[in-house]
């Protein structure tokens, strides 16, 4: 397996969670420090945490310390190569960043699934 497609693969994958998808349009806004990403959550920070990483190795985001706080803040190029990958189809437009930003303040505005 190519390291091109296991990028894929770890894009795709962190975009299949409606949690990750909800921190995506919450970090849209500006950057965030992992407690006040953990706040509007039904779930520990441990888990936080967990989705944090996935988006992070996915590329989506980065995580930054700075002295006591990590800071995450959104990396809208992670989403490039799938994007260029999507156009291969032939069916697909460019992602383009300013609708993703509006479908993810969407999925914000939604609230998690029941």
């Amino acid at each position: 397996m190519g390291a091109m497609t296991r990028a894929l693969d770890h894009v795709f994958s962190a975009l299949a969670d409606p949690t990750r998808r909800r921190i995506l349009a919450m970090l849209l806004e500006d950057d965030m420090a992992v407690t006040d990403v953990a706040e509007p959550f039904d779930m520990s920070l441990a888990a936080i945490s967990k989705h944090l990483g996935i988006l992070t190795r996915a590329g989506l985001i980065s995580q930054e310390k700075r002295g006591r706080i990590t800071w995450c803040k959104l990396e809208p190029k992670g989403l490039y190569d799938a994007s260029v990958w999507m156009q291969g189809f032939g069916q697909f437009e460019p992602v383009n960043l300013d609708d993703f930003e509006r479908f993810l303040l969407a999925q914000l505005e939604e609230g998690p699934p029941d």
